[in-house]
């Protein structure tokens, strides 16, 4: 024995992350898709987007691996997301400050 002490995901632990991801996105393909209430079409956007972001740790879902790394990871992801965000908001401030000046 080394005497390490194993903290990853157990097989079952591991096993509903991924039902649980999974579960996120046809949930929310379920709400952009009734045709009943205005409120859950849009907070079937929301997940969707949620929902592809977080099916990004979907490779990380596996027996063994540690949480510490699967947070490392959806904060990356989350860093990647913002910038892209911070450039699409640029981006539209940019073009506002164009069309005024037309």
């Amino acid at each position: 024995m080394s005497g390490k002490i194993n903290t990853g995901f157990s097989v079952k632990q591991a096993k509903w992350l991924e039902y649980g991801i999974i579960g996120l996105c046809a949930f929310a393909l379920f709400c952009i898709f009734q045709p009943f209430s205005q409120f859950l079409f849009s907070a079937g956007c929301i997940g969707v987007v949620v929902g592809g972001l977080v099916f990004n740790l979907m490779p990380f879902c596996v027996a063994g691996e540690s949480p510490r790394k699967l947070i490392k990871v959806g904060g990356i992801v989350l860093f990647v997301f913002a910038i892209a965000v911070a450039l699409a908001l640029a981006s539209a401030w940019g073009y506002g400050l164009y069309l005024k000046t037309q």
